[in-house]
């Protein structure tokens, strides 16, 4: 303890406090009735220690499956990003490239008008460097639909009951090709019965159709654009890599590059799916959609209908991922796509309001239908009622009727329409 004395000796009214050393002592925790950790002597750096360790042991973590098998992703992502940043560099634009562009237009613009019809002879003899796009035109072909030009279309289009795809030929060569690549994926889908109209479904399943209908022709579009590259035409793929579809591009060429069977066994189109679905292009896609159900007053075949909806959903996506050669790069996952919400919900608020405002308005329709009686017909013309009129002679107005004759006071006659009407 402390001690402390004090001398008055002179009386001089001073103290002195003396303090002796304390004896070494320690302390510890204690936490529900036990002492699980003690301390050293007290100093200005004492040292704890524990009786026992309630921790996790980090060595259980490491032998975790899904830590395991998370990191083995993540080396497989990190491999396949290394190589193709390896030769990502090919196809980086240029800085003076806008200016390029301009002086390119501005010769363009100070040239002479040429008469000569336009003509997508350049286009078709870079296609066929493509072997996806090559087989799209044979087939095209077979079908009898052919590629024109013509400067009505926005940039492409593909016309069903003209059996013709529209090209815009004042646009540069690699928007060419990609477009065409795209509306002849579009054809395919058509002619292989993967063109159902969205509409043609109920509400959540047109809109998986729908996403997945321009994911497909997408990944059409970033395939065939891969194969002119390999094949030296770098035009279109170094589009894609300067464009918002660069993310696209690269998920493609990152399985491709990995494994160059990806392209011939559909998991290289199937990443580029999947980054599609992952990305913010479905509401731009749904909301295209959701404006056509709005302005849609009587709806197709199986609108109504979610179990049939389903089923056929289901048909539309293996008929969807199937190619000229290859394997159904949609098969194993077909039945992941029509239940995951990934790939079905609508994550945009504004889209799934209006949606859901669609899907409501046909239920309470089909339940007015349901609840509503059946009436008998109704007859449509109108009934008369008669009353006589007694005559100013005093006679019965009856016998003057059948007499042929009437009163001069005449009839009054009351007509009215049918109940309900």
């Amino acid at each position: 303890m402390d001690k402390n004395s004090g001398s008055d000796d002179n009386h001089s009214g001073t103290a002195e406090l003396q303090i002796w050393q304390l004896a070494d002592c320690r302390f510890a925790y204690t936490l529900n009735n036990s002492q699980p950790v003690r301390c050293t002597w007290i100093s200005d750096q004492p040292l704890f220690y524990s009786d026992f360790e309630d921790v996790t042991d980090e060595d259980m973590l490491f032998d975790d499956p899904v830590l395991q098998a998370l990191e083995r992703d993540i080396a497989q992502l990190r491999e396949k990003t290394e190589a193709y940043e390896k030769i990502a560099k090919d196809f980086v634009v240029p800085e003076n490239n806008t200016s390029r562009l301009f002086l390119e237009d501005a010769s363009f613009a100070t040239e002479r008008v040429c008469s000569a019809p336009p003509s997508l002879d350049s286009l078709l003899e870079v296609l066929q460097q493509s072997r996806l796009a090559s087989q799209f035109l044979s087939f095209a072909a077979l079908q009898g639909v052919k590629l024109s030009p013509s400067r009505q279309v926005m940039d492409a289009s593909y016309d069903r009951a003209g059996q013709v795809i529209w090209i815009r030929t004042d646009l540069d060569l690699p928007l060419q090709i990609l477009l065409a690549a795209r509306e002849l994926r579009r054809m395919w889908q058509h002619k292989n019965g993967a063109g159902l109209h969205p509409l043609a479904f109920h509400p959540d399943f047109a809109v998986l159709i729908n996403r997945a209908q321009t994911a497909d022709q997408v990944a059409a579009m970033v395939r065939v654009a891969w194969e002119l590259q390999l094949s030296g035409e770098k035009s279109a793929w170094m589009r894609l890599e300067n464009s918002p579809l660069s993310d696209l591009s690269r998920a493609f060429a990152r399985e491709a590059i990995s494994d160059f069977r990806s392209i011939h066994s559909g998991s290289a189109a199937r990443a580029t799916l999947e980054s599609w679905f992952l990305s913010e292009r479905c509401r731009k896609a749904d909301r295209q959609l959701i404006q056509q159900m709005l302005a849609d007053y009587q709806g197709y075949a199986f609108s109504d209908n979610v179990e049939a909806s389903r089923m056929i959903a289901l048909d539309l996506l293996k008929a969807l991922g199937k190619m000229p050669f290859g394997q159904n790069y949609l098969t194993p996952v077909v039945n992941q796509i029509i239940s995951d919400p990934v790939f079905t919900d609508v994550r945009d608020r504004a889209n799934a309001n209006f949606l859901w405002f669609i899907k409501f308005e046909r239920s309470f329709t089909e339940a007015e239908k349901e609840i509503k009686p059946s009436l008998p017909a109704k007859d449509s013309r109108p009934s008369a009622l008669v009353i006589p009129l007694p005559s100013r002679d005093g006679g019965d107005p009856s016998s003057s009727r059948a007499n042929g004759t009437t009163g001069a006071g005449g009839d009054v006659v009351f007509l009215s329409l049918p109940r309900g009407d």
